[in-house]
């Protein structure tokens, strides 16, 4: 219960804006909107306001929005009924109602972290020689070196900041340190000889070889209150960062830097979402807004039936001023949606391999 609750209240919401931006910007353009769901499948429950059915479905893995004139058997139609037909509208106008999706999810990430930098501050690290972890089987670890420990000097350099801990082991060039640490009111004095490792960045790959001893800085932080102009620069700041490690990160597993292995479905952004919840609301709200741009991003990729892969037949469309022939469209969907199933079937066992693990 502890992971469903968060998968939903995260889930539900990240679908219901994205379909919320097809919606607002087909109703924008005169769209006749037939059907607005949250989930797939059978309807659970279902309510007609005006011409449109608003429906929550049995499987909360995605949502849609219905509008008149997507399917081919109702492109056919009068004139008077052209008006509302998505058929009927503009390239560039079909183009923004199927852009809108995606883009309100990056804007919803905007505006989540904008609040939460008005209400609680801008996080910054704190730059301290406290250590928050120690790898076991390193030099720190065998020298009897412990989480929470404060590094106060090496070979009798004070130590004030973590440049000077990663300076002072770093021109060790593997000859044994004198290093004292501060242990609650104890001082202690031990000696590590530090052993030449690779740096790995976020992906996993080597980007350099130097000495180390295994410690990992405290991830301490605390909250700089901003005026409301500061507070979104930085809310745009923080979603291009995830914006690029989301891009970064597709091209790592196409170069397969990252192992496929690695990919997770449902389950794990359950998993994840359970223990962001009980860490508390903060870390729920920041794993959401990580989860909108990644869902923004992946419905952007040049796959059919992602919206990614309609944005480039329409792009294709306004380029030869006339449509993609029908039969091709539907070949690609094809492929698409195999494509997608397959990507599931993936990640749902790469889900429950973990989870037997």
């Amino acid at each position: 219960m502890h992971t469903i609750v968060p998968f939903i209240i995260v889930l539900g919401v990240l679908i219901f804006v994205h379909e919320l931006g097809h919606f607002l910007f087909a109703k924008l353009f005169g769209v006749r909107v037939l059907t607005f769901s949250l989930g797939f499948g059978p309807k659970l429950i279902g309510k007609v306001v005006g011409e449109t059915e608003y429906v929550i479905s049995a499987f909360p893995l995605g949502g849609y929005v219905k509008m008149f004139g997507e399917n081919p058997d109702e492109q056919q139609v009068d004139v008077v009924e052209q008006h509302g037909s998505f058929a009927h509208k503009s390239v560039w106008k079909r183009f923004c109602i199927v852009l809108a999706g995606p883009l309100f999810n990056l804007l919803f990430a905007v505006a989540l972290f904008f609040f939460l930098f008005v209400v609680i501050g801008v996080p910054k690290s704190v730059d301290t020689t406290k250590i928050g972890k120690v790898t076991e089987g390193t030099p720190a670890f065998s020298a009897g070196i412990k989480p929470g420990d404060v590094v106060i000097r090496i070979d009798g350099a004070d130590t004030k900041i973590w440049e000077d801990v990663l300076d002072g082991v770093k021109k060790s060039e593997g000859r044994s340190l004198a290093m004292v640490v501060r242990r609650g009111q104890e001082e202690i004095a031990v000696d590590v000889v530090p052993k030449k490792d690779s740096v790995k960045n976020v992906f996993g790959e080597e980007v350099e070889k130097r000495f180390m001893i295994g410690i990992v800085k405290d991830d301490e932080v605390t909250y700089a209150h901003v005026g409301v102009i500061q507070a979104f620069i930085d809310a745009c700041g923080q979603t291009w960062m995830y914006i690029h490690l989301t891009v970064l990160g597709f091209v790592k597993i196409i170069q397969r830097v990252i192992p496929a292995s690695e990919m997770g479905g449902p389950i794990l952004i359950a998993q994840i979402a359970g223990e962001q919840m009980k860490a508390g609301w903060i870390n729920l709200l920041y794993f959401m807004g990580l989860l909108s741009v990644n869902l923004g991003i992946l419905n952007l990729l040049p796959i059919p039936v992602l919206d990614g892969g309609h944005l480039v037949f329409l792009t294709v469309e306004g380029l030869r001023r006339k449509p993609v022939h029908e039969r091709a469209q539907i070949i690609a969907q094809q492929v698409g949606i195999a494509l997608l199933g397959a990507l599931m079937v993936f990640v749902f066992y790469n889900d429950i391999v973990r989870l037997l693990k």
